[in-house]
């Protein structure tokens, strides 16, 4: 079966605002997230290509946009099934904030049993996301062959969650994974398992440096911010 390529978009203007962002409309790429997507199609020049999806989102499509320009046999085909989750009356809300929130212990430690007010569940968010991934597995083998390579750029808690299920991983432990703005993260998908061959690649260790403010014990939701 097919490998996949999964990118989370690069950093966006809610990352580094620490808005929780989810389907709000008008999040772009910050000035930085848009240098992330203009090196992509360098880091992805060895890679044949076969298929690009994308969730709907504006961040997202702006990752891709240098990739699509690159490489104009390319058509996308935006899927919302792997669109960031629906956060319900937490989306556009200071994560800052939302910390006090007594929900956020359970995203934390039992995201299983967490269903966001307004939203769907973390279960719904995950389930959705791997049934995308089957289908585009089968369609991108039928097209292109088993040994097919495609892309999916996607959100950090979705690609997460993928990478939690390719592992066999409780989706109660999903956040001890960690994918930063615009990394790539592969799962090669065979008849008898999946194989996570890179996760969260950025192609540098700057974001493994000391940092001025030291990282927080949460996982931040949605994906944080990266390296400054």
């Amino acid at each position: 079966m097919p490998t996949l390529i999964l990118v989370r978009h690069g950093r966006s203007t809610a990352n580094t605002s620490g808005v929780l962002a989810g389907w709000t409309p008008g999040v772009a790429l910050d000035e930085r997230g848009a240098a992330q997507a203009a090196a992509l199609p360098g880091r992805l020049a060895a890679l044949p290509i076969s298929e690009v999806v994308l969730s709907p989102l504006q961040r997202c499509q702006e990752t891709v946009r240098p990739l699509l320009e690159a490489r104009p046999e390319l058509r996308p085909h935006t899927e919302e099934r792997i669109g960031e989750a629906h956060y319900g009356d937490w989306s556009g809300r200071k994560l800052a904030e939302l910390a006090d929130e007594p929900l956020m212990e359970a995203v934390q430690t039992h995201p299983s049993a967490v269903e966001f007010p307004g939203g769907e569940s973390m279960r719904a968010m995950q389930a959705r996301a791997v049934e995308a991934v089957r289908e585009w597995n089968a369609r991108v083998e039928r097209d292109h062959g088993a040994d097919a390579v495609y892309l999916m750029c996607s959100h950090g808690d979705i690609i997460k969650s993928l990478v939690a299920d390719a592992l066999g991983l409780h989706l109660d432990l999903f956040q001890r994974i960690s994918v930063e703005p615009c990394s790539i993260t592969a799962i090669r998908y065979t008849r008898l398992r999946p194989f996570l061959v890179r996760l969260g690649d950025t192609g540098d260790l700057a974001s493994l440096a000391p940092r001025e403010e030291a990282p927080g014990v949460d996982a931040p939701v949605g994906g944080d911010a990266g390296a400054p």
